[in-house]
């Protein structure tokens, strides 16, 4: 199974949080998309907050690893990590991430 992650973060901390999870081979790829403007309920309150959104492609075996490095480098008390699984996508780009994503990939 592959999965498309959705994490937003500060700015200044999404190209480190991408390079990291590319280098670490638990993502193949990380889009990193700026000028995202979030609105949330935060404490009883409404907030607003410039932010980061990460996209993220990885495979299913590689999430449990991936879930816990986005933890430990985010900033926020409860980050945003949404796992979006999809049954279709172009053959060679399966082969590409399954490759990616592997410890004997190349």
């Amino acid at each position: 199974m592959s999965l498309v992650v959705l994490v937003t973060l500060p700015p200044e901390r999404a190209p480190e949080l991408a390079r990291t999870l590319v280098s670490e081979r638990l993502a193949g790829c990380v889009n990193v998309l700026p000028g995202v403007q979030s609105v949330y309920r935060w404490e009883g309150e409404v907030a607003e907050d410039r932010e980061t959104l990460l996209l993220i492609k990885t495979t299913g075996e590689r999430y449990p690893e991936l879930e816990a490095r986005i933890r430990a480098m985010h900033p926020y008390e409860v980050p945003e990590i949404v796992a979006l699984p999809w049954d279709r996508a172009l053959p060679e780009f399966q082969t590409w991430l399954l490759d990616a994503t592997s410890a004997s990939g190349r």
